[in-house]
């Protein structure tokens, strides 16, 4: 193991797949002369070479759907959004095409893509490109989801995802991409499967669901309420489709108590989904309410002290494990 960044651990997927594979390969805006609005595709148009790491228009509708062609004729294509906020703009391509083509076509027509790119705020990007898209995705048949947290993750998931017979995003964390972390070394393969949550930290008296950017809230949050005796276990949910729901259960069973730490905001948001999951398949199991922390039911702010309160965070984290602990 050696410790890489976010960042690096991508470059690193996107340049294994595509080595491995010749029928992969990298679009979007500024992926190629530019290495990368975020230098994830850093070096690998040198390496590859303009046919397999293609600039495009600023058009997400234009080259989202150029991506799912390509992969009706036996590509594998990874299409990078510049922030998933962009996508927005290719939201038909996205649900309409790309998880429909399969049933609509009688079965004919797989579509092998990778959509990819930072979801979710990072840090004063103002309302409109600071959306956290993932609960408008997961609510779309014949997408699957994952939400990496870690470099390692980022690198297993992404992996993963582009050899998957099916339209994958794998929505990644602007705010992660210098985190660094433990990574298996190149020559040793990295596969991470959807739809496999993971225990971050070992707890008996509280679940803290989490994924993407509240992970490292919930893990600085946990460490605090050990100080307090409270032993919080950190559940990483990795996937957010497919859901890991025994991971879950068998958490929530071990441990009594949940509360559910979500990047989006809580209106009909995947802390409902999983609540309600808990609740009709084990509630006797349930010691006290679930309880969710979740952004601010508000357009974000731009100003950095309303954005901080706008956003869950640790502390909001702490105060709801302790109204249902203490």
């Amino acid at each position: 193991m050696r410790e890489i960044t976010y960042r690096q651990a991508l470059n690193e997927a996107l340049a294994e797949e595509i080595e491995r594979d010749p029928n992969v390969f990298l679009m979007g805006e500024e992926v190629a002369e530019y290495n990368g609005a975020y230098k994830v595709s850093q070096g690998l148009l040198d390496r590859f070479g303009p046919t397999r790491i293609i600039d495009t228009p600023i058009s997400e509708n234009g080259f989202a759907g150029l991506g799912i062609g390509a992969a009706m004729v036996g590509l594998r294509p990874i299409v990078e959004f510049m922030t998933f906020s962009f996508s927005l703009v290719a939201f038909d391509q996205i649900v309409n095409n790309a998880p429909n083509m399969l049933t609509m076509s009688g079965g004919q027509f797989n579509i092998p893509i990778t959509f990819r790119g930072p979801n979710g705020p990072a840090h004063q990007l103002g309302a409109t490109h600071s959306h956290a898209t993932e609960c408008l995705y997961a609510n779309v048949p014949g997408l699957k989801i994952c939400t990496p947290a870690t470099p390692r993750d980022a690198k297993g998931l992404l992996k993963t995802a582009v050899r998957d017979n099916n339209p994958v995003l794998v929505l990644e964390t602007e705010l992660f991409y210098s985190h660094k972390g433990l990574v298996e070394p190149p020559e040793q393969e990295l596969l991470i499967p959807l739809g496999q949550a993971e225990i971050k930290r070992e707890g008996k008296d509280v679940t803290i669901v989490c994924y993407a950017q509240t992970l490292p809230m919930a893990l600085t949050a946990a460490e605090q309420l050990a100080r307090d005796k409270i032993d919080a276990e950190v559940l990483d949910l990795r996937s957010i489709k497919p859901l890991d729901l025994p991971a879950v259960l068998n958490s929530v069973s071990k441990t009594h108590r949940v509360v559910i730490a979500e990047q989006d905001r809580p209106f009909c948001g995947l802390g409902a989904e999983i609540s309600f999951r808990i609740q009709s398949e084990i509630f006797d199991e349930l010691d006290a309410p679930v309880l969710r922390v979740a952004q601010e039911e508000v357009p974000m702010p731009y100003n950095e002290t309303l954005e901080k309160a706008v956003l869950p965070n640790a502390e909001k984290i702490i105060a709801a494990v302790k109204k249902i602990c203490v």
